[in-house]
């Protein structure tokens, strides 16, 4: 009797036969929730194959007793499961990209003046469990998949996967603990700054529908910003929505879309930008706080496609920052804090030219990490950044110590009392004003100052 070959699937799931020995019948994958699918038609799911082969039937030799063939193969041992980052009892590591595209300068809707470059914005979903309803860029949390090893067959195989080594950080200043992380002790030998540019990227085309790739192995060539993807290097429609949704219900199939296309994720166009961690206070449904890593990736124009998923993302908008900043002073839409500060912080390039050349020129200094910390006054909230000086010395990170600030007097007492700033102040959902005077670090640049409400506080600025 022939030998027929039974198909495994190791990994995730317990080994289980596809269909009749040695003819796979559909794809067996599985989603977020850990629950089998099978569709047939598409390439394998993103756990590894192995064809096993079964032990032959026994054989009678002349002169001696049966003679026993080879032992079976066994397969070889699934890689170590990554490892739980310490840190992560009280938030969540996230990627999350501000995604410039060059445009046509329309007459402005704001005092400075016309801006020739469009921003994305995404707005989440009223149902969501953190920042309902508000307009945000595209990201989202970090998945096993970012840091699979299997990226390693797929980037470049140089250091840091041709990426730059970021620069020591100044006297008195460490890493952000985001990017410092061993990811090797953690079970990944991709490093972080990979992990998180892939987990933007594909959080971009899971909520947007945009395809941040290079064809081959990368990086692109030039030092400009980033092209589109070619058209001919796209499949069609219906496809390429086949799989998003099958990326959105399991990352793991970012890798295999890669592949297929013969592209990479072109993690060389994201600059690091800023790293923002979720206060205590500002602690979404079920106490969600997350650690993002921001980046700023420029590209020549507005992609062809953009939509949203209808899922978490309910509608998107392309916009300059300040008249972003306009939509949101008439309370069209509306930003968490992190957002307007970032929004106001691109105010100061209204060209893109010169803000590519300003995130590529400061690519490898790095970045500070921010927690705001929550001074409650009777009209209103002050968030206090780094450097502010009512900011504190040793700071609730992780909300053990349940520390409280809050004052009797008002916003405008507290900011005339003071003279170093850098604080966002909230009056309301629509009411944010920035005001920072302090030298910015890593080659940074401050934000704009400005005052959603025209309220004056910058007498002693």
């Amino acid at each position: 009797m022939g030998t027929e070959a039974l198909l495994f699937v190791t990994g995730l799931h317990p080994a289980r036969s596809l269909g009749r020995p040695g003819v796979p019948s559909a794809e067996v994958r599985s989603d977020r929730r850990g629950r089998a699918r099978g569709r047939p038609g598409f390439p394998a799911r993103c756990l590894r194959l192995q064809w096993l082969l079964p032990e032959p039937r026994r054989r009678w030799c002349p002169g001696g007793p049966a003679a026993r063939s080879r032992p079976r193969p066994r397969p070889p041992p699934p890689p170590p499961p990554l490892k739980m980052n310490s840190r992560l009892r009280h938030w969540r590591e996230a990627a999350t990209l501000l995604l410039a595209a060059g445009a046509p300068a329309r007459p402005p809707r704001s005092p400075l003046g016309p801006f020739d470059y469009e921003l994305l914005l995404l707005q989440r979903s009223p149902r969501s469990g953190f920042a309902p309803s508000a307009h945000v860029f595209p990201g989202g949390l970090v998945e096993a998949a970012d840091f699979s090893a299997d990226w390693l067959g797929l980037l470049p195989a140089s250091p840091q996967c041709g990426l730059g080594l970021v620069r020591p950080p100044p006297p008195g200043s460490c890493r952000a603990p985001l990017f410092a992380t061993d990811r090797e002790q953690l079970g990944s030998p991709l490093p972080g700054e990979v992990a998180f540019r892939i987990c933007a990227i594909r959080e971009t085309f899971e909520e947007a529908g945009i395809l941040l790739l290079v064809p081959g192995r990368g990086p692109a060539a030039g030092s400009g910003p980033a092209p589109p993807l070619p058209a001919e290097r796209l499949p069609p429609a219906a496809e390429l929505s086949e799989w998003r949704r099958r990326v959105q219900e399991d990352p793991a199939c970012f890798l295999q879309l890669c592949r297929h296309l013969g592209c990479v994720p072109n993690i060389w166009a994201l600059q690091e930008w800023s790293n923002w961690l979720t206060p205590v206070e500002r602690a979404g449904r079920g106490a969600r706080r997350y650690d993002a890593a921001f980046y700023l990736c420029c590209l020549e124009r507005r992609p062809p496609l953009t939509s949203q998923d209808d899922r978490e993302v309910t509608a998107f908008l392309w916009s300059s920052p300040p008249e972003a900043i306009e939509r949101f002073k008439s309370q069209e839409i509306w930003f968490p804090p992190p957002q307007f500060y970032e929004l106001c912080r691109l105010c100061n390039f209204s060209s893109f030219r010169e803000l590519h050349k300003f995130s590529s020129d400061r690519a490898l200094e790095g970045c500070e990490r921010w927690m705001p910390v929550m001074l409650t006054a009777s009209d209103g909230d002050i968030e206090l950044l780094p450097g502010d000086e009512l900011y504190p010395e040793d700071p609730d990170y992780t909300g053990e110590k349940k520390i409280i600030m809050s004052t009797d007097k008002k916003v405008e007492d507290v900011m005339k009392e003071g003279s170093v700033f850098h604080r966002i102040v909230i009056k309301n959902i629509n009411n944010l004003a920035v005001y920072v005077n302090i030298q910015a670090k890593y080659k940074h640049v401050n934000p704009l100052m400005i005052n959603s409400d025209c309220s004056d506080y910058s007498s002693r600025l």
